[in-house]
């Protein structure tokens, strides 16, 4: 009996030892649950987001209306790394308990900021007095005012529920894509985080007047002032970019993924209509139009209709920057093709050496319309996406009607 009892002892204490040993050598995962993060930009401010996570692989990014699905999430000792869609950033982080401490990392930028997150968080901003002022309506805004070459103008829309505030800036090269924060007393607090883009919107506001800083990263900052003004309307989008006298068409000639160069000469584009689609993996309003032209080539492929991206990435290798292309490809179902046009740098300037024959390459995206005798007859500079409301209800319907008119012709 004795004999049995030290046995059994002795099974207790290896049991224990290898239990320990298991619980030693264990993964730490994501707890199911809500998150608030925090990216750390410049003068000590904080741009904070929410995310919920769904199960260890796969979690929620909130901003306002937009919800980014993230199924590319990877453990490393212990360590967790967070992968947006499509887009090249990734959050890279320690465990601290249920909470996280690392990096929002860009590597072919050489960026790298500092990143946190709150278990069983959900507050997106830390609301300190009661609103006294409303934002709702529309701003007539200016960046960087005064300040040569940097200056800007942009039109503000937002709309606030008591505390809460949703909207965006519209610039004449796109949208700052869902921006969602809150008054808190006077001062007006916005953010956004997408994995390309981690945004920070401060402002004191009046009546009729803000005054605030635009934060981007930690990397860059810039003032900016609005006034309200609910009949505030930017440039047409239609005369920003446009051909240089003497040429009437668009030439270019650049590889896809196997080496092929492609140019509009090709059999699959003669006697077409086609959208030029100037853009970058990198860039969250492309991929907004991205999104759109897809769906809309997938209904309209059977009439005599084509398009065709060019793809200005600042991947440093040729062999990054398509594998680039090919995420973005997968991920959204892209059957057009997709060129790569320049690797190395996201410089318009650069981008505007290839396409010589316009006065600029202004904005990523940048849509040139050709009809079916190659002849350059409209180019949209920017993208206005599902964040601007109806102005992005205005240009579909408004891109529908002009390729329904060059199908006809």
């Amino acid at each position: 009996m004795r004999h049995i009892l030290v046995f059994l002892s002795i099974l207790f204490i290896f049991s224990c030892k290898g239990e320990a040993k298991k619980n030693e050598n264990e993964i730490n995962t994501l707890k199911v649950g809500f998150y608030r993060a925090v990216i750390e930009v410049k003068d000590n401010e904080q741009l904070p987001f929410v995310f919920e996570v769904k199960s260890p692989t796969t979690l929620n990014i909130f901003n306002s209306e937009e919800i980014i699905e993230v199924d590319e999430v990877e453990y490393k000792n212990d360590s967790v790394f967070i992968s947006t869609p499509v887009f090249e950033g990734y959050l890279a982080a320690k465990f601290e308990g249920n909470n996280l401490k690392g990096s929002f990392i860009k590597e072919s930028l050489n960026r790298t900021v500092p990143f946190s997150a709150e278990y069983n968080n959900k507050k997106r901003f830390e609301v300190k007095h009661k609103p006294n002022r409303n934002v709702s309506g529309i701003w007539e805004t200016v960046f960087s005012q005064g300040i040569e070459d940097d200056e800007y103008i942009a039109k503000g829309i937002f709309k606030q529920e008591g505390e809460k505030v949703t909207g965006t800036f519209r610039t004449t090269t796109g949208d700052y894509r869902y921006l969602e924060g809150v008054m808190d007393g006077d001062t007006m607090k916005l953010s956004t985080f997408d994995g390309a883009h981690a945004f920070l919107f401060t402002a004191k506001v009046s009546d009729s007047t803000m005054e605030g800083t635009f934060y981007s990263g930690n990397h860059w900052k810039e003032p900016f002032v609005a006034k309200r003004n609910e009949n505030y309307e930017l440039p047409s989008a239609n005369h920003l970019t446009f051909l240089k006298e003497g040429y009437n068409s668009l030439e270019f000639s650049f590889p896809d993924a196997n080496g092929n160069l492609v140019s509009l000469n090709d059999e699959r584009f003669k006697n077409k209509v086609v959208i030029v689609q100037i853009m970058g993996t990198w860039c969250p309003n492309c991929l907004d139009e991205s999104k759109y032209y897809t769906e809309f080539y997938k209904t309209n492929k059977n009439k005599d209709l084509e398009f065709v991206a060019l793809a200005f990435e600042y991947a440093k290798t040729k062999e990054m920057a398509f594998k680039r292309i090919d995420r973005l490809q997968s991920k959204l179902g892209i059957e057009y093709p997709i060129l790569l046009a320049q690797f190395g740098t996201s410089s318009k300037s650069k981008a505007q050496e290839k396409l010589p024959m316009l006065n600029h390459v202004l904005s990523y995206p940048t849509s040139i319309f050709i009809d079916k005798t190659g002849k350059v007859r409209k180019i949209h500079t920017g993208f206005n996406g599902p964040a601007t409301g109806k102005k992005y209800e205005e240009f579909k319907t408004e891109f529908e009607a002009f390729v329904g008119d060059l199908l006809k012709e």
